[in-house]
């Protein structure tokens, strides 16, 4: 059993570590193929298909995947699947049409509204057949769904590839790229599901509805905030700067944004047996304050190496028409150390089961941030935003830190 737990979460942190990888390269052709100008048109898009997909996510693995170990008759199984599956198409649904009702009401540029129609294909997709990446997570098989998201993955970078070859400028032809990842996605899981499930009937049940909707509300809402605010930065700053201005700080934010991914990929490694295996909480507790100066550390000397080699790596992925990213990067590459900080510490609110600290933490989060970019981006532009983004990461980690020392074990406890 242990071997084959090793198994699924080498082939968890290989997925991501491969979207790192291939996700570096097509942003670069991106960048090139678009200019800085059509890049930040891009990117503005992606941003708000980003926070409307987040509606799509009303009952996530953390409350679909323990039900299904815990009912393992194939027809209950389906059940709870088919259920999860129409709530978030109802949460995808309703995060299209509200990305739609903002384009409308902000009146972007065609560019724009071309790129978020596209994108936001995933939004109706990603999350909905994604139920049954939480099956087979259930069933401690992650092997098909990391290969199917592989498959979709080498399937986006190859238009990709074949789109810069071209020559294409445009945004349209891109966007369909990430459009049909998610469409090869969603036609791969759904027939590995039918292949192997023969029992499909389904009755649709209110009571089951509501329950569901009900345990994950609060993981819902800290996901939606949590995608607010790292997104409503670059919302604040498109109408504010220049499209040359926002490409910039959008490529720096993309190169972050990959960067900070290693926290969660190192915090998935070790968590379960450092944390969730601890069975005494002072053990836990104090797993989680090593790993979190560790990771904060690892951090802090990543970020430093970007800061300095953020010449070299600029010109690497972006060419010579993004040196006004270089200074950008060299403040908020410093940063960045807070979100490893942040990821090590909210370990202690899984560990606890406590989603409310979550959505206190992100609610926090998100109106410091907004508030902050507000009254500074109008007149600092990006310089504004990369102190929008240092204050925001700033308050997620006091947060955390609050939470972990307020709730240390007791000494007396400990003892005994």
């Amino acid at each position: 059993m242990r071997r084959r737990v090793a198994g699924n979460l080498l082939w968890m942190l290989a997925e991501r570590g491969f979207q790192i990888g291939i996700g570096i390269g097509v942003v670069a052709m991106l960048a090139r193929a678009l200019g800085p100008s059509g890049f930040a048109h891009f990117q503005y898009a992606q941003s708000i298909v980003l926070i409307a997909a987040s509606f799509a996510l009303v009952c996530g693995a953390e409350v679909v995947v323990p039900r299904l170990v815990a009912a393992p008759a194939p027809a209950i199984q389906h059940g709870l699947l088919a259920h999860a599956f129409v709530l978030r198409l109802a949460g995808g649904v309703c995060g299209y049409m509200l990305m739609c009702a903002y384009l409308g009401i902000t009146s972007p540029t065609r560019e724009v509204w071309h790129a978020a129609l596209w994108l936001g294909i995933a939004i109706l997709l990603r999350e909905p057949f994604g139920v049954v990446v939480a099956w087979m997570q259930a069933h401690t098989n992650n092997r098909p769904g990391t290969l199917f998201s592989l498959t979709a993955l080498a399937v986006k970078a190859i238009l990709v590839v074949g789109l810069f070859a071209a020559g294409v400028h445009e945004i349209t032809g891109y966007a369909a790229a990430f459009a049909l990842e998610a469409i090869v996605l969603a036609v791969l899981l759904t027939s590995y599901y039918f292949v192997r499930v023969h029992d499909r009937d389904f009755d649709w049940q209110a009571p089951q509805a509501r329950e569901l909707m009900t345990a994950g509300a609060l993981f819902w809402v800290s996901f939606i905030l949590m995608m607010g605010a790292r997104r409503v930065d670059q919302l604040v700053l498109q109408p504010a700067v220049t499209s040359a201005e926002f490409g910039a700080y959008a490529a720096c934010m993309q190169i972050l944004d990959n960067f900070t991914m290693v926290a969660s990929i190192l915090v998935a490694g070790i968590a379960p047996t450092y944390v969730y295996a601890r069975t005494a909480y002072a053990d836990a507790h104090a797993s989680i304050g090593r790993i979190a100066l560790g990771i904060s550390a690892l951090g802090a000397v990543g970020g430093l190496a970007i800061a300095g080699s953020a010449p070299w790596i600029v010109r690497l992925l972006y060419g010579s028409a993004f040196e006004a990213t270089v200074t950008l990067l060299r403040m908020a590459a410093v940063a960045s150390a807070l979100v490893f900080a942040d990821v090590a510490l909210t370990l202690l609110a899984v560990y606890l089961r406590r989603p409310r600290w979550v959505a206190i933490k992100w609610a926090l989060v998100l109106g410091t941030t907004l508030a902050f970019d507000l009254a500074v981006i109008p007149r600092y532009g990006s310089w504004g935003a990369i102190g929008g983004y240092a204050l925001g990461n700033g308050v997620a980690v006091l947060v955390g830190l609050t939470l972990w020392w307020r709730h240390r074990p007791v000494r007396e406890a400990v003892s005994a």
